[in-house]
């Protein structure tokens, strides 16, 4: 859905990680549709270049990277030449994320830091690698992508769940340190999202999930992209610390 008007982030460069598919692709193609420059980081290169080949059809400049987001020094390269090659760096969205479910007496210790690794550490190596820039610039927009799960918890996924409250906090904890530099920190937390998992979903599954919805259906990537165009805006340059629910009213606060 194009939401926001096309010359909102023009001049502006963004990182999206986990950008080859799903919400991040979605998100991608949203902030080049604003306006926005944008690199496209994924562990999956083909996948990424893919997306960018779609960004540059908008008439954007985008750079493919195959990153592991747990590892610092290659995320700080990453940034460095995202830098070098497109100018800069605007706006940043953590998005790259994995699910490792097992119940807690049947998870393997692996399987724990693996989920933490990629979801809280790889927010803390990216958000960590464009704070000195953006410090710099006295300017930036970060969004963190959590989880509704992070909030209410699942059975079966001690290790997103916690993974997802830990970017959670880390979002409140960050904002306040950067506010005083311009830089918005803020978090979306998804409900369940249309994706080739939901789509093999039984019947009687479906029915039992939609059960707890209000609205009544499975969000669209769109939805979450629809809400991290916002909080990049210029409309949202008074929201920091805050966490959106996009999850068809599961949890209300």
């Amino acid at each position: 859905m194009e939401t926001f008007r096309d010359d909102l982030l023009e001049g502006q460069v963004a990182i999206v990680t986990g950008a080859a598919q799903n919400i991040g692709r979605a998100i991608a193609l949203s902030l080049a549709r604003m306006g926005a420059d944008v690199a496209v980081v994924d562990v999956n290169l083909e996948k990424a270049e893919e997306t960018a080949g779609e960004i540059a059809g908008l008439g954007r400049r985008s750079l493919a990277f195959q990153v592991d987001v747990t590892d610092g020094a290659v995320v700080d390269e990453c940034v460095q030449k995202v830098m070098d090659n497109l100018g800069g760096v605007d706006i940043l969205v953590n998005n790259a994320g994995i699910t490792r479910d097992a119940l807690l007496l049947r998870m393997k210790e692996e399987e724990w830091d693996s989920v933490i690794a990629v979801n809280l550490k790889g927010t803390y190596n990216f958000t960590k690698a464009v704070a000195r820039p953006m410090v710099k610039a006295r300017g930036g927009r970060i969004v963190n992508i959590a989880s509704v799960i992070g909030v209410m918890g699942n059975a079966g996924q001690s290790n997103y769940a916690a993974s997802k409250a830990g970017i959670i906090g880390m979002t409140k904890a960050v904002a306040k340190e950067f506010a005083s530099r311009g830089i918005t920190v803020n978090a979306i937390a998804p409900g369940f999202i249309q994706t080739a998992m939901t789509e093999v979903l039984s019947d009687k599954a479906r029915e039992s999930l939609m059960a707890l919805i209000p609205l009544q259906r499975l969000g669209e990537s769109s939805d979450v992209a629809d809400v991290v165009s916002f909080l990049v805006s210029p409309a949202a340059g008074y929201i920091t610390g805050q966490v959106v629910h996009v999850d068809g009213g599961m949890v209300m606060a």
